[in-house]
């Protein structure tokens, strides 16, 4: 199979190519790092493919499939976890901030997702797993931009499931919670410089949110989507990876 994985460069999206790397697929990998693409490519098992890309720039989506189906084919799992997050007051939340959320978190997966899907129809079978959050099911103070992408992004899952239901093809989202990533980093240096605790004091406040008492793995999160992608009958679910925390 031929697979695509956006935000590739690091934390989830790296494990989630580790993870079908390792099943046998052939991945490409997505990112603006071309750099940090190769350290990836790298490192996984199987072939893979270099593909830089900015996912705020309809035509370089548009390349980034050109160019797999040049080399390999279509594209049949497609892992959207290119993302951002930011936190501020609702008040002090610039129409900028509000539109950079909703461009790369809601906007570029809806683009990516309409890419894909004819190919898919045609060969009658695909798999597309977006990473939302669990800002996709709850709200939380600070974060009113980043929580509307991500609930945006949840409700393109779920209608394109009910929409190609009996075509093979599934769309599900997996919605971690505070996971051990770069993302999470910037998190962290946010929260401290804020609040002024140290970074230390900062990452456990975060990890005391979630009920097992620590952060995600990226590794946790790339075997719910491996689930996603061999499960047949499973499409339209928003698959909390968030140690206990949204119930």
């Amino acid at each position: 199979m031929i697979a695509l994985v956006t935000g590739a460069s690091k934390g989830i999206g790296t494990a989630c190519a580790r993870a079908l790397s390792g099943a046998g697929h052939r991945v490409a990998l997505v990112s603006r790092d071309r750099g940090a693409l190769g350290a990836v490519a790298a490192s996984l098992p199987g072939e893979s493919l270099v593909v830089p890309a900015d996912l705020l720039d309809p035509v370089a989506i548009e390349a980034a499939f050109d160019r797999v189906e040049a080399e390999w084919g279509a594209v049949e799992i497609l892992v959207l976890n290119a993302g951002v997050s930011m936190s501020a007051p609702l008040v002090r939340t610039s129409d900028e901030d509000w539109q950079r959320m909703l461009d790369l978190n809601l906007t570029a997966p809806f683009r990516c997702v309409r890419r894909a899907v004819p190919a898919m129809r045609a060969g009658g079978w695909g798999r597309i797993v977006v990473i939302a959050s669990t800002a996709a099911r709850i709200g939380e103070p600070y974060i009113a931009a980043y929580a509307a992408s991500k609930h945006g992004v949840l409700g393109l899952v779920r209608s394109a499931a009910a929409e190609l239901a009996r075509t093979g093809i599934t769309v599900n989202a997996v919605c971690p919670g505070y996971a051990d990533t770069p993302m999470t980093d910037g998190t962290v240096a946010r929260i401290a410089a804020v609040s002024g605790r140290t970074e230390e004091n900062a990452r456990q406040a975060l990890e005391r949110k979630q009920p097992i008492g620590r952060l995600i793995a990226p590794g946790e999160v790339a075997d719910a989507v491996w689930f996603c992608v061999s499960a047949a009958a499973v499409t339209g679910q928003g698959i909390n990876v968030d140690g206990g925390t949204v119930q």
